[in-house]
């Protein structure tokens, strides 16, 4: 099965981090073949291609410049025609909305990712309501409730695989990392992968432990 994987590029994050591990981790699932097409040049592309994964660009796309998501809409359409997928999955509202259009238009099962807590009424996600997906991915259980703010369509919630570092003598490095922090061996530790912001809601984390 070839997996068409569509997304903008520009940064890098948690949604990049995941597009890298199913990279680097393609061998888990032989029987799935991901490509990637992205809109712009950058750290991401980069570190698919030394992972030997495939990597479309579709062109640098501004909303506010019309002509470049006609552009880009048109490249993804040869795409689509040359490489022949079976299925597109779109990684958040941004794609979802420029390029879902041209995923129905070839009659391909569409996939949205759901990577964040919408409300359904940004502007974009307004947009990205006009195309329902065919199926519906969440990050966790908190996204997949608000799913119904954008799609009727159906959901299933899929934690973000992890690949686990070769980290040998666990113990010794337990010890020196604590020893680093000033932290007790019998002192319980948090740890919160995320950045510090309002919205990622580490503040609801912290009263439900408290």
């Amino acid at each position: 099965m070839k997996v068409l994987h569509v997304y903008a590029g520009n940064l890098f994050g948690g949604i990049e981090t995941l597009l890298v591990t199913l990279a680097k981790e393609q061998s888990l699932c032989s029987q799935m073949q991901p490509h990637f097409a992205l809109c712009f040049e950058g750290r991401l592309a980069k570190e698919l291609r030394n992972l030997g994964a495939r990597v479309h660009l579709l062109g640098k796309v501004r909303i506010s410049r019309p002509w470049t998501v006609w552009r880009a809409r048109k490249l993804l359409q040869q795409l689509l025609k040359q490489e022949r997928f079976d299925l597109v999955i779109g990684h958040s509202c941004w794609p979802q909305a420029i390029f879902g259009s041209v995923v129905r238009a070839n009659n391909l099962p569409l996939v949205f990712w759901c990577h964040d807590v919408p409300n359904g009424e940004h502007p974009l996600e307004r947009w990205a309501k006009l195309v329902p997906p065919d199926l519906v991915i969440a990050n966790s259980r908190y996204t997949q409730a608000a799913i119904p703010k954008l799609y009727s369509t159906y959901s299933e919630t899929l934690y973000l695989p992890v690949a686990s570092p070769n980290i040998d003598n666990h113990a010794s490095n337990r010890h020196a990392v604590r020893a680093e922090l000033n932290t007790p061996e019998d002192a319980i530790v948090i740890i919160q992968a995320s950045r510090l912001e309002r919205w990622k809601g580490q503040s609801m984390g912290s009263n439900a432990i408290l």
